[in-house]
């Protein structure tokens, strides 16, 4: 080899470095859904177990202990397809998977609006039950009849 070759050889390779160095490191796009989805199937598996009585019988959630729960698992959907859109060509992540990442985050979010609005619901006619109130969803109670039976 020539020694001018090696030079530009060593000229190329240097100037890689350079730009390479001069690249910010993009995070490892793997490990980083990864932990999204840990994050995901730890909170589903959380109401999971909500959903199970003792002896293993499906109960219906308590949409009080639901709502943070939902709110939490739409929250980590939300970071996980804006990090899937914006990393979606440098990771190589296919249309299909961020669309399916995107119709799974609108189901969560809308169950999550159901839950809550149902727990305000309870919140709110316990608080009127607690005060005396009644109000509107207030039970009607039978007065018993007075006097000689």
């Amino acid at each position: 080899m020539l020694a001018s070759q090696r030079f530009v050889r060593a000229a190329g390779v240097g100037a890689l470095l350079a730009i390479v160095a001069s690249v910010p490191a993009r995070a490892d796009c793997q490990s980083d859904i990864q932990t999204f989805m840990k994050r995901r199937d730890g909170v589903i598996a959380q109401l999971n177990a909500m959903s199970h009585a003792k002896g293993g019988k499906k109960k219906q959630l308590d949409p009080i202990a639901a709502c943070p729960k939902f709110r939490s698992l739409t929250s980590i959907l939300n970071e996980t397809v804006a990090y899937m859109e914006k990393n979606k060509d440098w990771c190589g992540i296919p249309d299909q998977l961020v669309d399916g990442a995107k119709g799974q985050r609108g189901q969560f979010a809308k169950t999550a609006g159901q839950a809550c609005n149902i727990a305000a619901k309870i919140r709110q006619a316990q608080k009127q039950a607690a005060e005396g109130g009644g109000g509107a969803n207030a039970q009607q109670v039978q007065k018993l009849p007075t006097g000689p039976l």
